[in-house]
């Protein structure tokens, strides 16, 4: 295997990988969380090196701070949403020939 055929293959190998990524994040937002969670916890140990834990912060998720304006809708105090649009009514479709 040459050196090119092997940069593509990691190259193909990383996008997959992402793409599998962002699938789990997008199809089981809970479960990466948890995973990111416990991949923090790992890197952000006081014996790590700086920039380890720096990348452990960074990999925190995003917890619910609780106020009405975070959108997390668990303890249902916010209330219902109000209406996008007014519904709009029905009109029937009108044809008419060209003469």
């Amino acid at each position: 295997m040459t050196g090119g055929l092997l940069a593509q293959y990691l190259l193909i190998g990383l996008a997959v990988l992402g793409s599998v990524l962002i699938v789990l994040r997008k199809l089981a937002p809970q479960l990466t969380s948890r995973w990111l969670a416990a991949a923090s916890i790992h890197f952000s140990r006081p014996e790590r090196a700086g920039w380890v834990r720096a990348f452990g912060r960074r990999l925190q998720p995003k917890q619910a701070t609780g106020n009405c304006s975070d959108g997390c809708s668990t303890c249902g105090a916010c209330g219902t949403k109000p209406p996008a649009a007014a519904k709009v009514e029905a009109m029937p479709l009108e044809f008419r020939s060209r003469d």
